[in-house]
């Protein structure tokens, strides 16, 4: 009974920083657009989180738990996981638009390349949570939640939103309904739970191997900002002044400093 239920409160955190994405489409209910300067600072938000959350808290971790060999191996394969999989399913672009538009067969294509950029923030969860129920963290309704676990699941938490604000932009250009842009930032995020519940029971039963564990996660999420995110933010911001590298900058300092205060948790 005890494995089922640390199974569920891994999936209920992951389930959390997939709803948070949604988060992302609600001011949308209270505006018809997002400018352009708010929008490169919000990826500069996300990427200084992840970026925080990796170093700081998963390569941290992954070095109290094993040697820098185990972590640096664990943060190779995670960058050459999200490599490979961008090489077999990013041949098509996606937009949003496509949600909307997509039949079944699309749909499993969007999430599989979906998966690409939400399995790796899903597996630092569960990764996260590898010491659950375990005597030690803070005591939350009788179960002992890691301070790690608590820094990862609001760190990526509030990552997800300006996903989702990305998201939900194009959708509006197509005067889709706020709620169904709310679950459509939200359907995006569906990987997450999963991908921290098969993390979570992997490093639970072979606990030699979850100083690789955190490194995977680190490096896929820090190759996925170096790689994606801040070129997202620089090609939205080419037409600002000075490319919007204050904004983005200003972001990404700003998502660093926001983490700090979690460290202490």
């Amino acid at each position: 009974m005890a494995v089922v239920e640390n199974l569920v409160v891994v999936f209920v955190a992951g389930l959390i920083t997939a709803l948070a994405t949604g988060l992302g489409a609600l001011p949308f209910f209270f505006f018809d657009d997002i400018s352009t300067r708010m929008n490169v600072a919000l990826w500069g938000v996300a990427s200084g989180i992840m970026l925080s959350a990796s170093m700081f808290g998963l390569v941290g971790e992954g070095l109290a738990e094993g040697t820098i060999l185990e972590v640096g191996i664990g943060a190779l394969a995670g960058v050459l996981l999200v490599v490979v999989a961008h090489d077999l399913l990013m041949n098509s672009e996606l937009d949003a638009r496509d949600y909307e538009e997509a039949d079944f067969a699309k749909l499993v294509l969007i999430l599989g390349v979906l998966t690409v950029h939400s399995f790796p923030e899903g597996v630092a969860i569960g990764v996260s949570f590898a010491d659950l129920n375990l005597g030690t963290g803070i005591w939350v309704l009788g179960l002992t939640i890691p301070p790690l676990a608590v820094f990862m699941t609001v760190a990526i938490s509030i990552h997800n939103v300006p996903e989702g604000t990305a998201i939900a932009i194009p959708l509006r250009s197509m005067e889709v309904s706020e709620w169904r842009m709310v679950w459509w930032a939200v359907f995006s995020s569906l990987p997450q739970p999963i991908g921290a519940v098969l993390a979570f029971w992997f490093v639970r039963i072979a606990r030699e191997f979850l100083p690789v564990g955190f490194g995977f996660a680190a490096g896929a999420m820090i190759y996925l900002v170096l790689s994606e995110f801040i070129p997202e933010a620089l090609d939205l911001g080419s037409d600002m002044r000075r490319g919007g590298v204050p904004e983005l900058v200003g972001g990404l300092l700003a998502g660093i400093l926001a983490m700090i205060p979690l460290l202490f948790i």
